[in-house]
């Protein structure tokens, strides 16, 4: 099993001017309004993932180009700094822009706690190619210090559900063999379920059982694959109870598609190191926020959640020390996990949910 990220160190990065060694627990529910820096630290993860993947620049390049990263811009940052600790182990890097709008990555360096224990400094990538995946992938004696914290952000999966359009992958055919792993927006919904169904029976259960609850209209998925010249492709559709008329998947209302895609997420018998999603209530009915909630909690104890939202009804469902509050000062971002003694005589006539309406958790709207 992946070790899961626990503390993390963000300076210069987009609206984080600098949040040093912030704890994360199993389960960590952001709450905050529009603009406080929520999707930033979505954003962190992401940088990561790319770098692991061998893409930082173009990763910089999609996002606007490396000025964009900087908190205030080149004058104000003259660099980024990262720190990932997971256990006795971690990653630490730079980011410095060039002359153009590309990156350097620089001071990479990994960490080791046992016996000689402390950073152990990598060095610089002009182009941007991380040091630690190449030792990570290579065959020295030293790939062993690397290897962990790569299959760790490796198996990150940051899931954005939010386009359920008619154009959207996840309504559509996909090849049965792209059925590995969940892809960060489901396009690969049907065959990722197929493989569920065919050789995960009990984890395929579970999520029929959900879409049960939040669609009673729904019966069961027909995941039956379809010849495409040399290809068999298989989609999402599906009975409802009482009729044999096979549904597709353009006939699931955005709430009800987008469900089935959390409930897949949450319910997977492999799930990665970490799992992270941003506002997974969007289009979601009260009573089916209760159950994502639920799912959100289970989940929890089989992997590490960092859960992004604007919601009072998903985190009425959690405990107070589940919560981070995001909020804007001065122009930047800054993050406090609640604690559950300076809100005792609150809870007692309210919910979580409801001291944040209220604004006696504040993590509204910020006028500066």
């Amino acid at each position: 099993m992946h070790s899961s990220l626990n503390k993390v160190t963000i300076k210069g990065f987009k609206s984080i001017r600098e949040l040093k060694d912030f704890e994360l627990n199993d389960l960590n529910i952001f709450i905050g309004g529009n603009g406080a820096g929520k999707s930033n630290l979505i954003e962190y993860f992401r940088l990561l993932r790319k770098i692991i993947e061998g893409n930082l620049n173009e990763y910089i390049r999609l996002g606007g180009g490396i000025s964009d990263f900087l908190f205030n811009g080149r004058k104000v940052t003259k660099k980024l700094y990262f720190e990932a600790r997971f256990d006795a182990r971690g990653y630490r890097f730079c980011i410095e822009p060039g002359p153009s709008e590309k990156a350097s990555l620089t001071n990479e360096a990994r960490y080791y706690e046992h016996g000689l224990t402390g950073w152990w400094v990598l060095g610089d990538s002009p182009d941007g190619k991380s040091l630690l995946v190449k030792e990570a992938k290579g065959d020295s004696s030293d790939s062993k210090y690397s290897r962990p914290v790569y299959d760790a952000i490796s198996s990150w999966q940051i899931y954005h559900f939010h386009d359920t359009s008619a154009t959207a992958s996840m309504r559509h055919y996909e090849i049965v063999q792209d059925n590995k792993v969940l892809r960060f927006d489901a396009a690969n919904i049907a065959p990722y379920l197929l493989h569920l169904k065919k050789k995960q029976a009990t984890a395929y259960r579970e999520i029929l059982n959900s879409v049960r609850l939040v669609t009673p209209f729904f019966d069961n998925f027909l995941l039956d694959a379809d010849e495409f010249g040399k290809k068999r492709k298989v989609n999402l559709s599906w009975l409802q109870k009482g009729s044999d008329y096979p549904m597709q998947p353009y006939h699931f209302s955005d709430g009800s598609i987008r469900f089935i895609c959390l409930a897949t997420a949450l319910l997977q018998p492999n799930p990665p190191s970490t799992i992270i999603i941003d506002e997974p209530e969007l289009g979601l009915h009260p009573s089916a926020i209760a159950i994502l909630a639920e799912l959100i909690q289970n989940a929890s104890k089989r992997t590490q959640l960092i859960v992004a939202t604007q919601s009072p009804a998903l985190i009425d469902h959690f405990g107070v020390e589940d919560v981070v509050v995001v909020n804007r000062k001065d122009g930047a971002s800054t993050f406090g996990r609640l604690k559950e003694k300076n809100f005792n005589v609150w809870l007692e006539k309210y919910s979580v949910g409801e001291l944040w309406s209220k604004n006696v958790i504040s993590g509204g709207p910020t006028y500066e």
